[in-house]
């Protein structure tokens, strides 16, 4: 996912057919299909905004390298992750300047994205699969993931990771809204509706997803959060919530 929490931008996915190329544009009330992906497929790293987004790496069977920078209204091939890799995550607020980094099989590899070219610089601490990143390419936040234990934290500075506070509950799959210092992370697997957020320091329990899922999409920030689709009960969800602080759940729409 891409954008705020009432403009955000969902896109790819696997719901029941094994890839999806399918974008949808959120108005803060309901969602609109939009034109799609080039190259079908899941398990991607999203950055930017509804209207200047950027989609890379993934699953369709097979780890991809593949990027596409999304201009508000179609989608447009350019260059590859020097790495292909699928469940990684992303961060960036822009489609212009963007943070890859983890994924599978189980890789500390970071890559920076400056518009054109991807490059490789200083790798994650703890190489992990299914994390979850937020902020910028300059100032990011990596949590969660497929490790032992999968509550590792680690904030980039635009040169180096550094391990800060562990989540409270470990979990992979899961997804994130915010900065580097100002975070929420919520959902994850085992199906969970368990939500937190971040300080900058320290993690701290808050009130959970109205629907418990993994593998969901996410927007917004710590505030002011969308979470969208995911697996759960049933295994492939059309539901979409907002978060408010202090700590209100509004669920928006929920379809299967």
């Amino acid at each position: 996912g891409a954008g705020t929490q009432t403009a955000a931008l969902g896109f790819g996915g696997a719901s029941p057919v094994p890839s999806l190329a399918l974008t949808e544009s959120y108005n803060g009330t309901s969602w609109t299909e939009v034109n799609d992906l080039n190259t079908a497929r899941y398990a991607m790293g999203g950055a930017g905004t509804q209207t200047a987004a950027l989609g890379f790496g993934g699953y369709i069977p097979g780890s991809l390298a593949l990027t596409e920078i999304w201009n508000g209204t179609n989608w447009t091939e350019v260059n590859d992750l020097n790495a292909a890799r699928r469940y990684l995550a992303g961060a960036g607020a822009t489609n212009t300047a963007a943070l890859a980094f983890g994924g599978t099989p189980n890789t500390a590899a970071t890559e920076t994205w400056n518009g054109t070219n991807w490059t490789e610089v200083n790798d994650l601490n703890t190489a992990r699969q299914s994390l979850a990143g937020t902020g910028t390419n300059t100032a990011a936040l990596a949590f969660g993931g497929n490790t032992g234990p999968g509550a590792v934290t680690e904030t980039w500075n635009g040169t180096n990771w550094t391990e800060v506070g562990d989540l409270n509950t470990a979990r992979s799959y899961l997804a994130g809204a915010g900065t580097s210092t100002a975070t929420l992370a919520f959902g994850g697997n085992p199906n969970t509706a368990a939500t937190e957020t971040w300080n900058g320091t320290n993690w701290t329990e808050v009130n959970d997803l109205n629907v418990a899922r993994r593998s969901l999409g996410a927007a917004g920030t710590n505030t002011a959060a969308l979470a969208f689709g995911g697996n759960g009960t049933p295994p492939t969800l059309a539901a979409t919530e907002e978060w408010s602080d202090p700590g209100t759940i509004t669920k928006t729409l929920t379809t299967s």
